[in-house]
């Protein structure tokens, strides 16, 4: 019996090693894309924000991120339009829209 509960923390251990190496590698490659795409100073300081809260209102983002305010609301706009941010629940009101950074997201769901 020890032996099973062994052998299911091992292949837990290897499942976490997989998803934390297929992280790093995507933050290698997405940081430089948004590089790219924002061509802006405050490119990296977006791509850590985002990397660091993939679901975020983009209030927060504005606010937290400390990028000036318009510069952060056009990064919103050009990530949707190059499909690196989803909108998962439109502006209402008061209330801003909520975004989610799919490519993180689908590595650490289970």
């Amino acid at each position: 019996m020890g032996h099973i509960f062994l052998k299911a923390i091992e292949e837990q251990a290897i499942r976490n090693l997989t998803i934390a190496e297929n992280i790093s590698k995507l933050y290698d490659s997405k940081k430089n894309k948004f590089s790219k795409i924002l061509a802006s100073k405050f490119s990296v300081q977006a791509f850590d924000y985002i990397f660091t809260n993939p679901v975020f209102r983009n209030n927060k983002f504005t606010q937290n991120s400390g990028i000036p305010t318009q510069t952060a609301a056009r990064f919103t706009r050009v990530l949707l339009e190059n499909n690196l941010l989803k909108v998962i629940e439109e502006p209402s009101g008061r209330r801003a829209a909520l975004f989610v950074f799919e490519p993180l997201m689908e590595l650490v769901r289970v």
